[in-house]
């Protein structure tokens, strides 16, 4: 998580924006970390991966589409449920990868003796519909790249 932190520090200097964390411990704190993006005048949300984010990503989908803050994620998930794009890697790719590593150990191979893998398939995804809703163009470039477009 620092490293991620770390480039996208870097990478907002060279973008020249602000970048604001906003850190919330559990769901109770959507509310307040919202406004506190409105008081900033937040024009994007960047949502990294974290297991409780992840379970609460229709409320952090609803609040940032209520508040017109267009939002990435790194979960195809997030786009399918109204966030603008998701960016990252498969999750249903690597359930698939790790339950052929289950059936192996059921064999019994011993887990230590199996190589650590990589995510090899990434997707990107693209929600039109929030797209429209938030009065926002997406380039004709990034539709065609897109893995996913929802419409």
């Amino acid at each position: 998580m620092k490293q991620m932190m770390g480039n996208m520090e870097a990478a907002v200097g060279t973008l020249q924006v602000r970048l604001q964390l906003v850190e919330v411990r559990g769901p109770g704190e959507f509310d307040g970390a919202f406004m506190a993006m409105a008081g900033e005048q937040a024009e994007a949300l960047i949502i990294l991966p974290s297991p409780m984010l992840f379970s609460e990503r229709r409320h952090i989908v609803d609040l940032a589409t209520r508040r017109r803050i267009p939002s990435i994620a790194m979960a195809s998930e997030f786009a399918e449920l109204g966030g603008l794009i998701a960016y990252g890697a498969s999750l249903r790719d690597l359930f698939r990868r790790a339950s052929i590593y289950v059936d192996k150990i059921l064999e019994g191979i011993k887990p230590a003796d199996l190589p650590v893998q990589q995510p090899t398939k990434f997707e990107l995804v693209v929600n039109l519909k929030t797209a429209r809703i938030l009065g926002l163009e997406i380039s004709p470039t990034m539709l065609a790249t897109a893995d996913e477009v929802i419409e």
